[in-house]
């Protein structure tokens, strides 16, 4: 609880920073890291990971921004497929890899499964993403996007339909505190035709998730140049 406070206030600090502002793809870009936020967030949560990511020489590192007013995940999902088809046509790379915290990770998720994105897309990485929903969501919202993350909602009943074919690699992180996906399993990836590594953090909560050591570094390790998305483990959702 104390971890997660701090983050709070941390992050809270940091928020007004990400406010209107991207992170675009540099000239002579190598193949583009793209990072999607929560909902109502900013590129502030993901400040730590960026400059980790730029330390190791990873990416360049890409923001996708949304509107939490978007409508829905699909409609979400669609202006990232454009965003990811620029961004190749710029780079000269045919595919991205994709890191999403929360709400941002399950719309990458829907890109890659739903919408032939794994054509695109070597590797998907999310941090405290609802893939089976939260109870959390139960809660009343006028928000659209709020209610398809409710278990059982049309969302994630078409996330749980078959998935044939599909060819990027995804690795889960959830926190075993993190009080915003509930219950914790909902944070990791089950499904028999996605190969996932799912990570289990001890003590991390929902915005600590995302600046956590751990999860820092297994993404540099990842991502850096000395590395292939070869280094998830080829094995079907397990935790």
């Amino acid at each position: 609880m104390a971890v997660e406070l701090v983050s709070v206030v941390n992050h809270l600090v940091r928020y007004p920073s990400g406010i209107g502002h991207r992170w675009a793809l540099p000239p002579q870009a190598r193949r583009p890291l793209v990072v999607l936020p929560g909902l109502a967030d900013n590129t502030s949560i993901f400040t730590g990971l960026k400059a980790a990511l730029d330390a190791c020489g990873a990416g360049p590192v890409v923001s996708f921004a949304y509107s939490p007013l978007v409508g829905n995940v699909r409609t979400a999902a669609d202006r990232l497929a454009g965003q990811i088809e620029q961004l190749c046509e710029i780079s000269g790379e045919d595919q991205v890899d994709l890191v999403g915290h929360s709400l941002g990770g399950l719309i990458a998720r829907y890109y890659v499964q739903r919408l032939g994105g794994h054509k695109r897309t070597g590797t998907v990485v999310t941090i405290g993403t609802p893939h089976g929903g939260t109870k959390a969501a139960r809660l009343p919202s006028p928000l659209p996007l709020v209610r398809q993350l409710r278990p059982g909602s049309d969302l994630i009943r078409e996330l749980a339909e078959p998935a044939p074919g599909c060819t990027t690699r995804f690795l889960a992180f959830a926190g075993d505190s993190d009080q915003v996906v509930l219950p914790t399993r909902n944070g990791l990836i089950e499904h028999p035709d996605l190969p996932a590594r799912n990570v289990l953090v001890p003590g991390a909560g929902h915005l600590a998730l995302a600046v956590h050591r751990q999860v820092i570094t297994e993404i540099c390790s990842l991502f850096g140049p000395a590395n292939t998305v070869e280094a998830v483990p080829e094995q079907r959702s397990a935790c």
